[in-house]
């Protein structure tokens, strides 16, 4: 099977970090097109296991094709929230020795048109990694009211004009319904104001202003960081002691989720304070942060804005 034009980030610093047992238990929460499963498979053993988790259906397609060829993957259709759930049925809750959330969106999601998670071409205003299950970013604008809409560009996007766009939203929804990806891109265009350009700066260097308007709807129509923080915590449970808790993260919401996370879980509770010789915390953050090499990002952009997180859990 091809892994398509997705380019997994990292590789080798995930196996490195994870040190794969030969016979060990790993979950990859994000199978994608396969990248880190492939790598995983590369380094354990005949009696060694890779579960495989993904929301979106092309997603699952492909790694069926790779589980057919390789009996120590198993391809399981679940969001994050599932975490736990799949691993009980599995009968390796508490055994797994590592679980990767690779987070963001796959190269072939943003390229297919039809899934609608980009304006550089055209298509339906969908954005849902799965596209048989919740509501569409269309159905989403169509009712949602203006607070509502300038809330979520806010929160989830950072959007300084988040009011403006969604007051222009509205405005247009009135007369046609948002159906497209070029037309909710083309109405922020339009009710964003344009900042003069800097002199001698490259145009191509410059985010469309519809970067972050996308960004935030993609995140709040899947429900992405509530679905993080979910599986983060079950991912504890999961863990077998010295397992190991690996992210990677595409941009600041995710990542404070992540470092806070990891943070709180690492320092020693009131409880811990009060029983001399206790347990202690739950995590140690094993690692400093880790971002991809010069030649990574020159052979894969994307990369660019990408930081991995280690942490191991200590009982």
């Amino acid at each position: 099977m091809q892994a398509g034009s997705h380019r997994p980030v990292m590789i080798q610093a995930v196996v490195d970090a994870l040190r794969p047992a030969a016979d060990g238990v790993f979950i990859d929460c994000t199978f994608g097109r396969g990248g880190h499963a492939r790598a995983l498979l590369s380094v354990i053993g005949p009696s060694g296991r890779v579960i495989a988790l993904d929301r979106d259906p092309a997603a699952i397609a492909a790694g069926r094709k790779l589980a057919a060829e390789d009996a120590r993957l198993e391809v399981v259709q679940a969001q994050f929230s599932s975490l736990e759930a799949v691993a009980s049925s599995r009968a390796v809750c508490g055994k797994v020795n590592g679980v990767l959330f690779d987070l963001g969106v796959s190269s072939p999601q943003l390229e297919a048109a039809s899934r609608g998670f980009s304006f550089q071409q055209d298509g339906p205003l969908d954005m849902r990694m799965d596209p048989d299950s919740g509501i569409s970013a269309a159905e989403w604008l169509s009712r949602a009211g203006s607070e509502e809409i300038a809330s979520v560009l806010f929160r989830f996007g950072e959007e300084r004009h988040s009011r403006r766009i969604a007051r222009a939203i509205c405005e247009a929804r009135r007369k046609s319904p948002l159906r497209t990806t070029r037309q909710l891109a083309e109405l922020v265009e339009r009710a964003v104001p344009r900042a003069p350009r800097q002199r001698h700066r490259k145009s191509s260097s410059e985010k469309h202003p519809a970067t972050r308007v996308f960004q935030a709807i993609r995140i709040f129509v899947n429900r992405e960081l509530e679905e993080l923080e979910a599986g983060l915590e079950q991912s504890l449970k999961v863990l077998m002691p010295r397992g190991k808790l690996i992210t990677i993260c595409f941009h600041s919401l995710e990542d404070r989720i992540v470092k806070r996370f990891m943070r709180a879980h690492s320092k020693p509770s009131l409880a811990d304070e009060q029983i001399p010789g206790g347990p202690g915390p739950l995590l140690e953050i094993i690692a400093k942060p880790t971002r991809p090499g010069e030649d990574e990002i020159r052979g894969n952009p994307r990369a660019r804005s990408a930081i991995m997180r280690v942490a191991e859990k200590r009982f």
